[in-house]
């Protein structure tokens, strides 16, 4: 992942509905959920959900397929990893026992 990527990826999550948006679908797993259902959940108009699903989209972060008249909206988990992966890779440059060390209480 360059720079370019993942700062379109965090800038997309810095946000209270967009986050609030992946998190549901993270929960929703690989079936994902209907825009609507989605709209429902967070208490949005359509219109609105619609654009910060359509910034989540440009980010990469979500992925949609139309299923009759639904849109069902899913994660990118293969994305997300590898963001997380971009943030950690020189973490306790690269000592991973002591990245794991320091998570121990």
């Amino acid at each position: 992942m360059e720079n370019e990527s993942a700062v379109a990826a965090l800038a997309a999550l810095a946000h209270e509905t967009r986050l609030a948006a992946f998190r549901h679908l993270v929960v929703c797993g690989p079936h994902g959920s209907p825009a609507g259902h989605i709209a429902e959940r967070l208490g949005l108009p359509a219109a609105t959900l619609s654009f910060h699903l359509k910034e989540l989209r440009s980010a990469g972060l979500v992925t949609c397929d139309r299923n009759g008249r639904s849109v069902i909206y899913r994660t990118d988990c293969a994305r997300m990893e590898e963001l997380v992966r971009f943030l950690t890779r020189n973490c306790c440059q690269g000592e991973t026992a002591l990245a794991q060390q320091e998570r121990v209480p």
